[in-house]
C-alpha cells in the first residue's frame, strides 16, 4: 500500500519490512543510524494480530520516549491508535527485547518531554508545524517489572 501523508508516495510497508529485517540481523540499516531506532510491536486494535513498527526513539535517563510524528502527517500513525487500545507492548532496542506499558503523556507530562525532544531534534517542530492542528503524541514505554528483572 503506497502512503504519502502529503508528499511523495512510497511504499511504506516495505521500507519498514527492510529496516526491521536488517535491525533484526544486526545489520547496518540504509540511510539510519541504528543506534537511534527500536522497533515496536502493538496488538492490532482490531485484527488482534502483532505489528511491529520501527522508529526513532528519544532517552532522557532512564526513560525512553517514542514520538508518533509520522513525519508531519495530519493523523496519528496506526501504532498510536494500536497502542492506546491495547497498551502492552514489545520493545526491541539494541540487543534486548522487553514488556513494557505504553503511556501517552498528556499536559504538563507532555510538554516537558516535548521540550526536551525538540531540543535533541529540532526536526520534531517541522513535524509539528505539518501536523498542525494534530498534537502529535509522545508515548513513554515504561518496561513491566519482570523485564526489568529480566534486564539485569
Amino acid at each position: 500500500m503506497l502512503h504519502g501523508y502529503g508528499r511523495a508516495a512510497i511504499d511504506i510497508r516495505e521500507i519498514n519490512r527492510r529496516v526491521i529485517a536488517q535491525f533484526r540481523a544486526g545489520e547496518e540499516i540504509e540511510g539510519m543510524r541504528r543506534d537511534d531506532l527500536l522497533l515496536l510491536t502493538t496488538i492490532g486494535a482490531r485484527s488482534g494480530e502483532p505489528r511491529t513498527s520501527p522508529m526513532m526513539f528519544h532517552r532522557e535517563g532512564e526513560r525512553l520516549f517514542v514520538i508518533g510524528s509520522a513525519n508531519g502527517a495530519r493523523r496519528d500513525p496506526s501504532w498510536c491508535h494500536n497502542l492506546r487500545a491495547r497498551p502492552t507492548v514489545t520493545v526491541e532496542i539494541g540487543r534486548g527485547t522487553y514488556r513494557a506499558s505504553a503511556v501517552v503523556l498528556e499536559g504538563a507530562a507532555r510538554a516537558g518531554a516535548w521540550s526536551s525532544i525538540t531540543a535533541a531534534h529540532p526536526f520534531f517542530h517541522d513535524h509539528e508545524t505539518s501536523a498542525a492542528p494534530r498534537v502529535i503524541p509522545v508515548v513513554e514505554l515504561v518496561p513491566h517489572e519482570e523485564s526489568r528483572e529480566d534486564q539485569r
